[in-house]
């Protein structure tokens, strides 16, 4: 492996880093990598234990540089990195847009702010700003407003607003745009097929109110959009970041990668390769760190930069430009008004219960006796986050002593709820029926044998209403969960 001295070069190429490391102090070689110029780190779910914790990790990280970047995945609903271990308190962005109060989605994402800032994050890689516009979608979903452009240009602009007033730089993505896609990046490389007038109207007009609305940064999608650029993926594209994102739309801020170790760029092109052909592109800052968080990452990603700029395949002023765009981004969040002294707010669980859609909407009686909960559910996403607990088992088991819980992801599920219930009524935990077709077929079982079953549907609600009861949360938070148990039991 080549080394080099310790010089401007070498800072920069360290200085557009946004990696991750292991455990939930920093380690040494991290410290070291500070003290050399590294300006941004990542935190994800295996660095957080408590907010207090991660409020000594993040001093222990200033005390080495008082400007670093500490960024987060903390979209709130399904994307949670600060409660993983326990769901989010907030019910994310499909709840806030079907409630459709920019002012609610504001104080949400304000009081969500105030929280990373209370334990020293200054830059989250939210809001997701992807018109889920393909509802069969894997890994959009209930992470959009909705699928209607403008319903989600307006709750992205107030989304930024409310976190940037907290003193926490938003990062909009996923540019320039991932609702209409059917593949998973983190798995393969997804392509949207449509004409440059539809991604002007819909998929691009989140981004151009982001912009307005003053995002600090904007972060890429590794996807093909042929429309834009037929041989290249959004985050290695120049036509898209330089061209399209820099020109047309005027985006002055700090331009972030999606995660290098995902598929869809790692498999085709590798890391180094990949982090080269970004900053070429216009990309100021490359995340990587989801999978890979270890010092030889950071070692080969510096040097791979630093060799492109002595060959000629990455200008040096390029270089230079991108160090220079996280140092501004860094600047101002150290001038930002913090709003870390602010009262708490328990707003999350306002918009949670604001957010459900109940069917029919009267003669619901509560519930007074143990039921048992059946949950359907999907293979887990990873960018979600597949240790993230989600439902309403834990929530109806704490208002109703003896309820029982399954959990099935077959059809065969239906069959071992029906045994276990016995006589307990049963509440039956869907997400995205639409997208799984063996999960139509388990509820269809259930409301056969017992049409008095209540059904939760905790993603997209795309199917038609069904069951005695059925309650759509927009989410699977455990605010969304506590909010549809609340109205179950009348509590």
């Amino acid at each position: 492996m080549t080394t080099f001295a310790s010089d401007t070069l070498t800072r920069d190429a360290l200085t557009v880093l946004q990696p991750g490391f292991p455990g939930t102090t920093a380690p040494d070689w991290l410290l070291r990598r500070i003290g050399e110029g590294l300006a941004s780190v990542g935190l994800f779910g295996r660095n957080i234990a408590t907010p207090e914790q991660v409020a000594a990790l993040t001093a222990q990280l200033r005390a080495e540089r008082e400007d670093v970047l500490v960024a987060i995945d903390e979209e709130g609903g399904d994307v949670t990195r600060l409660e993983v271990r326990t769901g989010s308190s907030f019910p994310g962005n499909h709840a806030l847009g079907a409630v459709d109060d920019v002012d609610l989605t504001r104080a949400v994402a304000h009081e969500l702010g105030r929280r990373l800032a209370a334990c020293g994050v200054n830059f989250n890689w939210a809001p997701s700003a992807d018109i889920n516009s393909n509802a069969a979608n894997p890994v959009i979903g209930v992470r959009s407003f909705g699928a209607g452009t403008d319903l989600v240009a307006r709750h992205t602009a107030a989304y930024v607003t409310g976190l940037q007033a907290a003193g926490v730089a938003a990062c909009t993505k996923h540019f320039p745009g991932h609702g209409d896609t059917a593949v998973d990046s983190h798995e393969a490389m997804p392509r949207i097929d449509v004409g440059l007038d539809v991604l002007t109207e819909r998929e691009l007009v989140p981004f151009r109110a982001a912009i307005a609305a003053g995002s600090r940064a904007i972060m890429t999608a590794h996807i093909l959009v042929p429309a834009l650029d037929a041989t290249r993926p959004a985050t290695l594209s120049r036509p898209i970041l330089t061209d399209l994102l820099r020109g047309e739309l005027g985006y002055d801020g700090l331009i972030v990668t999606d995660g290098m170790e995902m598929q869809a760029i790692s498999a085709t092109y590798g890391i180094e390769r990949g982090s080269v052909l970004a900053l070429a592109a216009g990309a100021d800052a490359i995340c990587v760190g989801g999978g890979l968080n270890d010092e030889n990452t950071v070692r080969r990603l510096r040097d791979a930069l630093v060799t492109a700029v002595r060959t000629g395949e990455l200008p040096e002023e390029r270089l230079a430009d991108a160090a220079e765009r996280v140092r501004a981004l860094a600047r101002w969040t150290a001038g930002a008004a913090a709003a870390a002294d602010a009262e708490p707010s328990d707003v999350g669980m306002v918009a949670a219960r604001r957010a459900l859609r109940v069917t029919p909407a009267v003669g619901h009686t509560p519930v007074a006796e143990p039921v048992h909960v059946v949950a359907l559910s999907p293979v887990a996403n990873i960018a979600v986050g597949d240790e993230t607990p989600w439902g309403v088992g834990a929530e109806l088991a704490g208002l109703l002593p003896g309820t029982g819980t399954t959990t099935g992801t077959d059809e065969s599920a239906a069959e071992e709820a029906l045994k276990a219930a016995g006589e307990r009524r049963i509440v039956a935990v869907v997400r995205d029926e639409h997208r799984h077709p063996w999960m139509a077929r388990a509820l269809d079982t259930l409301l056969r044998a017992r049409p008095d079953t209540i059904v939760v549907e905790m993603g997209v609600p795309q199917s038609a209403p069904r069951g005695a009861l059925h309650i759509a949360t927009h989410g699977a938070a455990r605010a969304c969960g506590r909010a549809a148990a609340e109205y179950i039991t009348g509590r």
